[in-house]
This record gives C-alpha cells, sequence and structure tokens, in this order.
C-alpha cells in the first residue's frame, strides 16, 4: 500500500478486498459548511464536500467521500448515518449510542486539519466521534473514568431489513419462541439463536458485521486493553432480529467475567463502510495509524511514543498440537500475542507503561506466570520460557485420561455446538451416555454436565492388581461452574468428601455460549481400599447448595478427567 496520505485515505475509503460476515475552532451557531471545504467528489453529491454543519440541534459532518453522519448536540447520540444515500442508523426510535444513551450531556465540535472531532462530556465520562478526509469511517473512543455512570458498550443500532438475518446471533422473534431470559429463542426447526451466540473470543477476530452486494457494515474492534477477561473472553459482538440489528464493541461485559472492571480510554474502535467487503487491514487495531490523533486533546490518550512492547524469543517445552498465547495483565490494561509455532516467539506492542503479570497459555490453560516492566520508548526482551512437566499437566504419568489439558472442553460431544447453539438445540447429540476405557473416545463424554440434566455420569475402567494395590489421585479439571457447581466421585463403593466450590463468576455461563471461567483442577484422593483388580466404576456427581431447574441448575464444563498412576 502507497505510504502517501492522499493514496492511504482513498483506499480507506473505498476499501473492499473479500471478506466475511463477522487545533481547530469550536463550532459556530448556524447551518453554514464550518471549517475547510476540501472536495472529494464522489459521484457529485453533496456527500463528497468535508466539514460540518450545526443547526442548534444536531452536527452534521461529511466526511469528503460517502459517508454523512449526525451528532445529537444534547446528548451526544449518533442520530443519521447514511452512506451513498442510505440511512443506516437506527431501530425503534433509538439511536445509536454509548450504553442506552448517555441522556444530557455536553457536546462540542472541531476541525483540526483533515480531521472533526465532536466531543461528549457526560458527567466523569468522556465519548468522541472522528472523521477523516475522504474516508467513509467513523473512528470512536470512550473513556470510563469511574463507576459513576453504568457504560457497558457502544451500540450501533441498524434498520431492519438492510442485512440477511440469518446468523446464529440473529432471531425471528414473530416465530421464535422465547426459551431462557429474554435473549435466548428456539426456531420452529428446533435449532437456537441468540444475540450471544457469535462464538468467538476476542482473540479470534478483529472485526465483525454484515455485507451484501455493494455494501458492507463493519464494527472494527479496538485492542480492548480497557477491557476485562483475557484473550479468550467471549462477549456481545452483534445481534439482528425482524425490528433492527446491532453492532457492539464493548467496553465492559459482565457475563461470565473472570476480571475487575478497568477504566481509562478505550479505543479507537471503528465503524466502517465498504463496497461489500471486509475493512482494510489497515485499521485494525494492531495496524491502523494513530499519529494524527496526537494533538486532538483526547482525555487519557497515550500515542505510541508513550507506549512500549514486550519480545520474547521463544518458549521451549510445548505440546506441538496445542497453540500458545502469552497474555500481559495489570489493573489498568491487558494485551496477549500469539506464539509463531515454530519458535514460540512472540511479540505484544502498543502497551501502556507498567509492571505486568506475563501469563503463558497452553490452549487456554495457564501453565506459567512471570513478570515484566514495559517502558515508553523501547521494547522489553524476555529470554526463551522454558516449560516444564511440572507446568503441564498432561505430562503427568496416567493409568487413563479423558481429554486433554488446553482448558476448553474441546474433543468432547457438542463441544463444537455449546459456543453458538442452546445446550437444548435439536442438533445436540444426547447428553447422557457412559465412558469406557478403552472402548470410548472422547467424543463419547458430554463437554458439559448439570445435576437436572445429565447428573451420575460413569465412566468404568480396569485395573491390574499391582495398579489397584496404592492409593490413586482422580483429577477432574473443570473449565467454568454455574451456581457453585462442583464435581463429588463415588468410586466403586467409596464416595469423596464434598470439596470446596472454586471461585466461579456467578452469571450465566454454559447456556450463553461461554465455557471459560477460571479453570480449576479437583484432585481426590482415592485410597487403595476404594479399588479393585479388575473393573472399577466412577460415578461423577455434581454437588452445590444453589438449585435451579435443567440447564440452569447447577453444573460445569469438564477440561479433563484422569486417573494418575
Amino acid at each position: 500500500m502507497s505510504k502517501h496520505p492522499q493514496s492511504r485515505r482513498r483506499f480507506l475509503a473505498r476499501a473492499g478486498a473479500a471478506g466475511i460476515a463477522l487545533g481547530g475552532a469550536a463550532a459556530g451557531a448556524g447551518g453554514g459548511l464550518s471549517g475547510a471545504q476540501a472536495a472529494t467528489p464522489a459521484g457529485g453529491t453533496a456527500s463528497g464536500m468535508f466539514g460540518y454543519t450545526d443547526d442548534g440541534r444536531e452536527y452534521t459532518v461529511r466526511t469528503g467521500a460517502d459517508l454523512v453522519f449526525r451528532v445529537s448536540r444534547s446528548t451526544g447520540d449518533l442520530t443519521s448515518l447514511v452512506y451513498r444515500g442510505t440511512e443506516y442508523q437506527g431501530y425503534n426510535g433509538q439511536n445509536s449510542q454509548v450504553e442506552s444513551g448517555l441522556g444530557q450531556s455536553t457536546v462540542s465540535i472541531a476541525q483540526h486539519g483533515g480531521t472533526i472531532l465532536v466531543s461528549v462530556a457526560h458527567g466523569t465520562l468522556r465519548h468522541y466521534y472522528a472523521a477523516r478526509q475522504g474516508e467513509n469511517n467513523v473512528y470512536l473512543w470512550t473513556d470510563k473514568a469511574d463507576d459513576s455512570i453504568t457504560v457497558t458498550r457502544y451500540i450501533v443500532r441498524v434498520p431492519p431489513g438492510l442485512f440477511p438475518n440469518d446468523n446464529p446471533d440473529s432471531w425471528d422473534s414473530t416465530q421464535d419462541v422465547l426459551i431462557e431470559a429474554q435473549d435466548v429463542r428456539r426456531r420452529p426447526d428446533g435449532t437456537t439463536r441468540s444475540k450471544h451466540y457469535s462464538n468467538q473470543r476476542v482473540i479470534d477476530y478483529r472485526y465483525v458485521g454484515w455485507s451484501k452486494p455493494g455494501v458492507g457494515l463493519w464494527m472494527v474492534r479496538s485492542n480492548h486493553e480497557k477491557a476485562s477477561g483475557g484473550p479468550f473472553y467471549r462477549s456481545l459482538m452483534r445481534h439482528s432480529y425482524e425490528n433492527g440489528a446491532g453492532l457492539y464493541e464493548i467496553l465492559y461485559y459482565g457475563e461470565n467475567q473472570t476480571e475487575p472492571k478497568r477504566f481509562g480510554l478505550q479505543g479507537p474502535y471503528v465503524l466502517a463502510f465498504t463496497d461489500g467487503g471486509a475493512p482494510s487491514s489497515e485499521l485494525w487495531h494492531e495496524r491502523v495509524d494513530t499519529s494524527w490523533v496526537d494533538g486532538l486533546g483526547l482525555e487519557g490518550w497515550v500515542g505510541d511514543s508513550g507506549r512500549g512492547a514486550v519480545a520474547g524469543v521463544g518458549i521451549s517445552g510445548r505440546d506441538p498440537s496445542l497453540a500458545y498465547t502469552v497474555g500481559f495483565a495489570n489493573a489498568d490494561a491487558q494485551y496477549w500475542a500469539a506464539a509463531a509455532p515454530g519458535t514460540g516467539a512472540y511479540a505484544a506492542r502498543r502497551m501502556l507503561p507498567g509492571d505486568y503479570t506475563w501469563t503463558v497459555y497452553q490452549g487456554e490453560l495457564a501453565v506459567r506466570t512471570g513478570t515484566v516492566t514495559v517502558r515508553p520508548g523501547s521494547t522489553t526482551a524476555l529470554h526463551t520460557i522454558t516449560l516444564t512437566p511440572s507446568d503441564d499437566p498432561g505430562r503427568a504419568p496416567a493409568i487413563w485420561r479423558i481429554g486433554r489439558w488446553d482448558g476448553t472442553p474441546a474433543g468432547f460431544r457438542n463441544a463444537g455446538l455449546v459456543t453458538h447453539a442452546h445446550p437444548s438445540d435439536v442438533r445436540a447429540e444426547p447428553w447422557t451416555g457412559d465412558f469406557t476405557v478403552g472402548r470410548s473416545t472422547d467424543a463419547d463424554f458430554p463437554a458439559y454436565q448439570w445435576r437436572d440434566v445429565n447428573d451420575g455420569r460413569k465412566v468404568t475402567f480396569d485395573l491390574t492388581a499391582e495398579q489397584a494395590a496404592a492409593p490413586r489421585t482422580l483429577n477432574i479439571g473443570i473449565t467454568t461452574a454455574f451456581l457453585n457447581a462442583r464435581p463429588r466421585i463415588r468410586l466403586n463403593d467409596w464416595t469423596s468428601p464434598v470439596l470446596p466450590p472454586s471461585p466461579e463468576p456467578s452469571t450465566r455461563s454454559l447456556t450463553v455460549g461461554s465455557y471459560r471461567g477460571n479453570n480449576h483442577t479437583y484432585a481426590f484422593t482415592v485410597p487403595a481400599s476404594a479399588l479393585r483388580p479388575g473393573t472399577n466404576t466412577l460415578t461423577v456427581t455434581v454437588v452445590s447448595g444453589s438449585s435451579g431447574s435443567r440447564f440452569l441448575s447447577p453444573g460445569f464444563a469438564y477440561d479433563c478427567v484422569e486417573l494418575l498412576t
């Protein structure tokens, strides 16, 4: 791509590669075109003029390309979003907005050369919209300074009928039956839909949206440094139904959340229009040029010169069948980097200065931690991290093992369905079924277990006389639990004590597409007197002091079950 600014802007304005379905004057009164009137013709229409107008009620911003948008002077809501003559904003009388609307706010506008910035102040919160000359993009930032204002998201509300309504996170309330809370529905064919079922971890996607011939509408996510939950967290991304659709940038999402809330400026995240393809890779958070933001005066903004990086030589001792990720986190920020399959090398860039805990994830299972300091304007090098057998529970000698230690229920029955469908979905295989070591496969073992659905999982296995002559450790690893659920075991005639619950999120998880909580291993010491030469039967039950019914009864997600030598 050309590095000349004019060429770059022209490219961004018309980005449309093949993609997926996933210091200026203050505003004056009056309706005249304010600021520079640099023309970037777009079919000779008024949208080709770059600048803004103020009618006393709304600011109208023309990007100099094919996009014109309006912002309320009283609330800071985005009230109109017109691309090539079509309105893409609003449903049910609602605007696009922070949370569900901030209400009365102080809103101002200014032009800084080729950038128009709209600033919104509401109590301690600040929100910003920016337009760049010649681009079909709206850049956004949200600065949540504290908990005095409830802010979890920015939502772009899109009128109905503009894009297909046929994804797992889409529904039709005129025919789909509500089956859980106010957000999970079953279609007449027995399949299930919910806004929770976008089926993407944060690490998996850079943008989300919709496209059809001639137009694509996308939310290009920020780096989520001020969000919470880490690289494998799942949250709302979009929804659509017969009355409208929504694109989200999640600032903090409390469902199955594993971390405290972080505060500060989050962004830029970018609302991007294309000719139907994916948004330009030059808008991705790790590549976007933000040098033009440095002079805008955004509260909390830290440009590249004030940031640092971490580069790791590699990770040795890895399981070659699993992906590895290195996460960095402190109370103020979070980042992550994928380890190269060959060497395990990794690099995290554009990090805020500070002291961080780094964590090596095997799959999604934390196996090693340490600390590192990030300094502005420099890269901190980390020597090779050598994983030892004690770091990886999968290296422990086992008589038998069901699943593998990767922090996920991958490979178990229905594990491939539950991140984008309800467990009651007609496509789910039966949640019941016993397991015989040596004959059954991991796919025969249900990924989830609930007290009111499939309690009493049985595992049958054989032991030699020598194996049955000594005490053994039986481990059950879970990835998350609902309602303080945890496993208790009965092995032949011996029943284990009830172990205390691990700290887990208190919200729904297993029914809203999320299996990840605080991975925990329950270790049971089985006396030799409980074991038999020949056939043994293990029964796993759910214990909890809480109650619920069916798929909202106490339950947990499996990571691995093993009997050690």
